[in-house]
C-alpha cells in the first residue's frame, strides 16, 4: 500500500501557513519552557489566575476567624491610635478572659517603648530635680508597676497564646528585636533555592517578643502588576528563615506544633537546584510555590466578621460570641488601614489577607502549581499547538472555528477541573493565547489568500465563466487552473444566418450595436445555463460546458441553452424592428464527449478554449442546420446523455475529416411537453428514414409526400424527395449504409 495515501498533500499556501504556525507554536514555548518570559503573556496569566479566583470564590464566611478591628468606632471610643499599651493590655485579657479566644495574632508591629504613660519622664526627675526627695521615690516606687505600659502589656501575652507581627523589607534600618528564626539557611546546605530576603526590619520591643508565643512576618509579595496573590511563608534575612504571620498564627493555633519542611533537589549544571515544595505542620499540609510562598485562597468580600475593637476593651460585646475564635488584630480605619490589591478587591484590608491564609490553611485549599508544571506546559503546547498548526490551514472556516472551539472548552474545563478538585494552578493563559492565535492567523491568512485567489481566478475566468461559477471557484482557488487537460464536456457552436447580406444592408454603427444586443443576450442565456464562453469569431460563438468547473450535467445544460437560445432570439424580435434592424435567425450545433481544455495559443496570444474531434464535430453539425433547414442539430452523443427529450433523427452523416457516418438529430423538447402530433409527425419520418436506408424509395416517397403536404415549409422532407430522385437515377450500391457524404464545411 503506498504511503501517499496517509500522507497529506500540502499546498504552497498551505507550507506557508504551516511555518507560520510552528513560528506561532515556537514562540509560546520559549516562553512556557522559561527560556525567555514574555511580560505581556505573564500578565494574561495572572489574569487568567485572577479570574479563577473570582469564579470559584467562596461565598460563605468563616466563623473561626475574626478579625478584631481598629476602626473609626474605636478610635472615637479610645483615642488616637497608637494606644497606650495599658489599653492593649486590657483588650489581650477581655479577649482570652471574658470571651475565651483561641489565639490572638497582631498585624501591627510593636518596635518603639511605649512611653505615652510618663513613666521616662518620672524616671529622669527621679535622678535629677527630686533626687533624694523619698516622698517622690516612695510615689514612684508604688506606681511604676502601673505605669509600665510595654511591662503590663507583655504580662498579659506572657499569660496567652498572643503572636506579634514585624516587618521585613528593602531597606538596612533595624527597630526593636526579630523573634529566632524557623530555621537558619545553613540547613539547605550548598542546595540553591528561590526565597524572597530582606536587608532590613522592623521588629518588636525585646520585652514584648519575650513575652509573645511566636512572631511572624508582615511582608506581602507583590507581582509584577502590584497586586497581592501569595505571601512569602518563609522568607530570609541574614542567615534565618523567617515564618510568616498566618503560619505562627496556625503552628499557635495547633498547640505550638513545629513546621516540617519537605525539600526537592535536582541537578541543573554544576548545581543543585532546590524546592521547599511544602510545609507539614502536625496534620496539616501547606504547598509552597518555588520562592516558598502560598498562594492566598481569598474568600469574597464579607468572608470574615469584623468586631470593633471598642467593644472588647469596654466589655460590650456578648460573652459567648468569640468562644475558640482565632482572632486577627488589624485596622480598617481611615488613615491607619493597610490597603491591598487583591485579584477579589483592589483596596482589601492587608488584615483579611492573612485571615484568608489562616483560613486556607486549615481548609487545606491552598492553590499551588505541581512539580510537574513546566513539562505539563511544555507538553501542552507542543501536543497542542504542532496538531493544530499543520492542520487548521487545510479545515475549512466553519470546521477550524469548531476545531478550536471544542479545544479552547476542553483545555478550560480540563484547567477549570484540576483547579477545584485538586487545588492545581496550571498555567492557561498561553495555551490558550496560542490558539486564538493560530486560529485568527488561519483566517487572515485565509481571507487575504483567497481574496488574492479569487482575484486570480477572476482574471484568469472572469471573461469566460459567469460570476456565480466564479464565486464557486473560488472557495476552491487550488482545484481550478489554465493548464490543458483531457475531460468529457460539451461544445457549442452558433451563428447568424445570412449574415454577410444583413451586414450589407446596416450602417458600421448599427451593425456594432445590433451585433453588441444579439451577442449580450445569447451570453447571457449561456452563462445562466453555467456555459463558458470561448470566444466570439464575427456573428459566431463558441462555447463550452464542464470546464474549468466540473459539471456532471454539461450535456443537458448545453442543450438547454441551445434551445433557450432559440427562443431568446425570437424574443429580440420586437426590439430589433423598432431599431429598424433585422430579424436574426441562427442555427446551433452540439456535440459532447472527450475533448482537449486548457490554455492554448503562442506566446503572442492565448486563450483558455478547448480542441479535438468532439469540438470538430459540433462545428460541421452547425454549419448542417443550413443543410437541413432545422434549428439545432446534436450528435448522437447528446441524445445519450440527456434522454428526457423528444428528438427527430435528421440523417447519418459523413463529414469532412470523419471516416465513420455520425446520427445527427434535431431536439424537439422536453418529454410531457411535445404534442401528440408532433410526436406521430416525427414517428412518420422515422418511418421514412428507414424505408430511404433500406432503399424502398416508392415506401420512403409516401411517407415523405404526406409529410411535405402537412409541413410544405420544413426543408427537411423537400431534401428528402430531392434525394430519392438522385438516387432513383443514381442507385447505390446493394451494401450502401444510408449515409450521406458532405464534402464541405
Amino acid at each position: 500500500m503506498s504511503l501517499k495515501r496517509w500522507i497529506p498533500s500540502f499546498s504552497i499556501n498551505d507550507i506557508i501557513r504551516l511555518l507560520i504556525g510552528l513560528g506561532v507554536v515556537v514562540f509560546f514555548l520559549v516562553h512556557e519552557a522559561e527560556w525567555y518570559p514574555f511580560r505581556f503573556l505573564q500578565q494574561l496569566e495572572l489574569f487568567a489566575y485572577d479570574a479563577r479566583i473570582r469564579l470559584f470564590l467562596p461565598k460563605t464566611q468563616d466563623p473561626r476567624v475574626v478579625i478584631l478591628d481598629i476602626d473609626e468606632k474605636s478610635l472615637n471610643a479610645e483615642g488616637r491610635f497608637p494606644w497606650p499599651r495599658n489599653k492593649l493590655a486590657r483588650m489581650i485579657q477581655q479577649l482570652f478572659e471574658r470571651y475565651q479566644v483561641k489565639v490572638v495574632g497582631f498585624d501591627i508591629a510593636f518596635p518603639e517603648e511605649d512611653t505615652s504613660s510618663g513613666l521616662p519622664i518620672f524616671e529622669s526627675l527621679a535622678k535629677g530635680e527630686l533626687k533624694g526627695n523619698a516622698e517622690y521615690i516612695q510615689f514612684l516606687d508604688r506606681t511604676r508597676a502601673s505605669l509600665d505600659y510595654d511591662r503590663l502589656f507583655a504580662e498579659e501575652m506572657n499569660k496567652y497564646p498572643v503572636v506579634l507581627g514585624f516587618l521585613l523589607g528593602g531597606k538596612e534600618d533595624k527597630a526593636g528585636i526579630l523573634p529566632k528564626p524557623v530555621f537558619e539557611a545553613d540547613k539547605l546546605g550548598k542546595t540553591e533555592f528561590r526565597y524572597f530576603s530582606a536587608t532590613g526590619f522592623s521588629g518588636n520591643a525585646p520585652i514584648l517578643q519575650a513575652a509573645a508565643t511566636a512572631a511572624g512576618h508582615l511582608y506581602p509579595a507583590l507581582d509584577v502588576d502590584g497586586t497581592t496573590r501569595r505571601v512569602p511563608v518563609f522568607m530570609r534575612y541574614g542567615n534565618g528563615f523567617y515564618e510568616a504571620l498566618s503560619l505562627a498564627i496556625l503552628r499557635t493555633a495547633l498547640g505550638n506544633l513545629p513546621a516540617t519542611i519537605q525539600v526537592d533537589t535536582q541537578k541543573s549544571g554544576n548545581t543543585m537546584q532546590g524546592w521547599i515544595r511544602a510545609i507539614q505542620v502536625g496534620e496539616t499540609r501547606i504547598p509552597l510555590d518555588y520562592q516558598m510562598a502560598a498562594l492566598v485562597p481569598f474568600r469574597a468580600p464579607g468572608g470574615f466578621r469584623y468586631v470593633s475593637a471598642t467593644d472588647v476593651i469596654r466589655g460590650t460585646l456578648p460573652e459567648g460570641e468569640l468562644k475558640d475564635k482565632i482572632v486577627i488584630v488589624g485596622t480598617s480605619a481611615q488613615g491607619l488601614v493597610d490597603l491591598r490589591a487583591t485579584p477579589v478587591r483592589e483596596d482589601l484590608p492587608g488584615v483579611e489577607i492573612h485571615a484568608n491564609l489562616v483560613s486556607g490553611f486549615l481548609d487545606q485549599t491552598i492553590k499551588f502549581k505541581p512539580p510537574e508544571v513546566l513539562a505539563i506546559s511544555v507538553l501542552t503546547i507542543l501536543l497542542l499547538g504542532i496538531p493544530v498548526a499543520l492542520f487548521l490551514p487545510r479545515l475549512s472556516a466553519l470546521m477550524s472555528t469548531a476545531v478550536i472551539a471544542v479545544l479552547f472548552a476542553a483545555l478550560f474545563g480540563a484547567n477549570l477541573y484540576v483547579w477545584e478538585s485538586n487545588n492545581y494552578v496550571l498555567p492557561l493563559a498561553s495555551s490558550l493565547t496560542m490558539l486564538v492565535t493560530l486560529y485568527f492567523i488561519n483566517m487572515a491568512y485565509g481571507f487575504f489568500t483567497e481574496a488574492r485567489s479569487r482575484r486570480l481566478i477572476m482574471g484568469l475566468f472572469g471573461t469566460y465563466v459567469p460570476k456565480e461559477l466564479v464565486a464557486e471557484m473560488s472557495k476552491n482557488p487550488g482545484k481550478y487552473s489554465m493548464r490543458g487537460e483531457s475531460r468529457d464536456m460539451t461544445v457549442l457552436f452558433s451563428d447568424v444566418r445570412d449574415f454577410t447580406s444583413i451586414s450589407e444592408g446596416l450602417t458600421p454603427e448599427n451593425l456594432k450595436d445590433m451585433m453588441n444586443a444579439y451577442l449580450t443576450s445569447m451570453t447571457e442565456v449561456v452563462q445562466e445555463k453555467r456555459g463558458t464562453i470561448d470566444k466570439y469569431i464575427g456573428d459566431a460563438i463558441m462555447a463550452f460546458w464542464g470546464a474549468p468547473l466540473v459539471d456532471p450535467d454539461h450535456a443537458k445544460h448545453a442543450l438547454e441553452s441551445a434551445l433557450a437560445m432559440q427562443k431568446k432570439i425570437r424574443d429580440l424580435d420586437t426590439e430589433f424592428v423598432k431599431k429598424g434592424w433585422p430579424k436574426l435567425n441562427i442555427g446551433v450545433g452540439l456535440n459532447c464527449g472527450v475533448m482537449s481544455v486548457g490554455d492554448m495559443g503562442s506566446r503572442f496570444r492565448r486563450a483558455y478554449t478547448v480542441m479535438g474531434d468532439s469540438v470538430n464535430l459540433a462545428s460541421r453539425l452547425e454549419s448542417l442546420t443550413k443543410q437541413y433547414g432545422v434549428l439545432v442539430l446534436v450528435s448522437g452523443n447528446i441524445v445519450d446523455s440527456v434522454q428526457n427529450y423528444a428528438y427527430r433523427e435528421v440523417d447519418k452523416v459523413r463529414v469532412k475529416g470523419k471516416l465513420e457516418g455520425v446520427a445527427i438529430y434535431e431536439p424537439v423538447g422536453k418529454h410531457g411537453e411535445v404534442g401528440d402530433e408532433v410526436l406521430k409527425e416525427i414517428e412518420r419520418f422515422h418511418k421514412a428514414l428507414q424505408y430511404y436506408r433500406q432503399q424502398r424509395w416508392d415506401d420512403c416517397e409516401r411517407h415523405l409526400k404526406t409529410l411535405n403536404y402537412a409541413a410544405p415549409d420544413v426543408k427537411l422532407y423537400k431534401l428528402y424527395l430531392e434525394r430519392l430522385q438522385y438516387f432513383r437515377a443514381n442507385p447505390p450500391p446493394a451494401n450502401w449504409d444510408g449515409v450521406f457524404v458532405f464534402t464541405t464545411k
